[in-house]
């Protein structure tokens, strides 16, 4: 009895932490972004501080002089940022296309805070 209860529940904490909805509830992730298209003087920024703090997220995040956004987030819930940076961004943004690179699973946090970089 006691071997199927374990079971049940291995199999319960693989599959929530393979789906694609769903972040493994107990890993760290880290990544970093850029954004391109009309992202600066649109407040994109601090929306992303925004959203990076509604999810409990890490970082920072950076205009560049090339006319991007560049960032770096931290935290559990990573694939919602991801797809915020892809899909929605600041209410007057235009996403034209939006890199991600150095994804990878951390040991702790890097950092204490989201912090907006000037």
């Amino acid at each position: 009895m006691i071997q199927i209860i374990y079971i049940l529940l291995s199999s319960a904490f693989v599959l929530a932490c393979s789906s694609e909805q769903q972040e493994c509830v107990n890993q760290l992730y880290s990544f970093q972004f850029e954004v391109f298209g009309k992202v600066q003087g649109v407040y994109f920024r601090k929306f992303t501080q925004l959203k990076a703090q509604e999810l409990d997220l890490v970082g920072w995040v950076q205009n560049t002089k090339k006319g991007t956004v560049i960032g770096i987030a931290q935290g559990r819930r990573t694939n919602e940022l991801k797809e915020w940076l892809q899909n929605t961004g600041s209410p007057k943004s235009i996403i034209k296309k939006t890199e991600f690179k150095n994804d990878k699973i951390i040991d702790e946090l890097e950092y204490d805070q989201f912090d907006i970089i000037k």
